[in-house]
């Protein structure tokens, strides 16, 4: 059975979620950061263990990107 991506909020409290990701940044350099994030994403994409879950996610990561630099021209 494909599972589909799931885009809306699977947290009881989304704003306390954001806010553990922003502090585990703090005071991290930028290169830090990144490295964080990098673990981050493949610790993640390995729970998900899809495939198809994950290029879904990869797809509308990157389209959210090109959204974002559309508007800033």
């Amino acid at each position: 059975m494909q599972r589909a991506l799931s885009t809306s909020s699977n947290f009881a409290n989304p704003d306390a979620a954001y806010r553990m990701i922003v502090e585990a940044h703090r005071g991290l350099s930028d290169e830090d950061s990144a490295a964080l994030d990098a673990a981050l994403v493949l610790l993640l994409a390995n729970h998900i263990g899809n495939l198809s879950v994950l290029r879904e996610a990869l797809e509308q990561a990157a389209q959210t990107l090109l959204n974002k630099a559309s508007a800033a021209q």
